[in-house]
């Protein structure tokens, strides 16, 4: 009879890879904003432990793969950056467009917003993964109708978009309200978030709890009136 071995124990911060001999790590980069300092952090973390992979990410991070069990705790005391959610359960990333930081069709600032919802937010426990879009127009860069939180800049303030999913099992978002400020907004998101953690099922995602409860019936719990189609 063949032992098996233990699979060996995962670094903390790490995520185990298909082989089970090597990691990944994907930092913290609200928005996807990153500075000169956290690329030449990047930069010097990749020669010094011979990194085979720097992966762009769909949500706007780096991830590095392929790290050795015990190079990891030197990686990531080398970059001096916060661990972004890859495979645990809460919110994994806001992705935000240029907004009018750096676009011409831009009418909110996306950026700032992505942030501030990524600061709050980030250390949320949730029934599943949440993946949140900000986009600074209507012509929606940041995907923000199928993300399971969505935000739209509009002339008039942040529409906010709730259940949307681009997965095997894609659904566009419902729009829960619009011409909100900044504050509104995030004050709504946070709401939503609540009352999704306090109703979903275990690994349910968004999409999933609106077809299953009916978006009248989150609409409802957060005292918003019923939108006209």
């Amino acid at each position: 009879m063949i032992k098996k071995h233990p699979a060996p124990p995962v670094p903390a911060g790490a995520i185990p890879q298909r082989a089970g001999d090597s990691f990944a790590i994907v930092p913290r980069l609200p928005s996807g904003i990153i500075t000169a300092d956290q690329l030449e952090a990047l930069a010097r973390a990749i020669r010094q432990y011979d990194i085979p992979i720097a992966k762009l990410t769909s949500g706007q991070r780096i991830a590095l793969v392929g790290i050795k069990a015990e190079d990891v705790p030197g990686v990531w005391a080398g970059l001096d950056m916060g661990e972004g959610r890859a495979v645990k359960h809460g919110v994994h990333y806001v992705q935000a467009c240029p907004g009018t930081a750096a676009c011409a069709y831009g009418l909110q600032d996306s950026l700032t917003l992505g942030t501030r919802l990524e600061d709050m937010f980030n250390a949320l426990d949730l029934p599943a993964k949440v993946k949140v879009g900000v986009s600074g127009c209507p012509m929606c860069c940041g995907e923000s109708y199928v993300r399971d939180i969505g935000l739209v800049g509009r002339k008039k303030g942040w529409t906010v978009v709730f259940g949307g999913n681009a997965g095997g099992r894609p659904r566009v978002g419902d729009e829960l309200a619009s011409g909100l400020s900044a504050d509104e907004a995030l004050d709504l998101v946070g709401r939503a978030l609540a009352h999704y953690a306090a109703n979903a099922k275990k690994c349910q995602r968004t999409a999933r709890f609106v077809e299953a409860r009916g978006i009248e019936s989150v609409r409802e719990a957060l005292g918003l009136a019923k939108i006209q189609e």
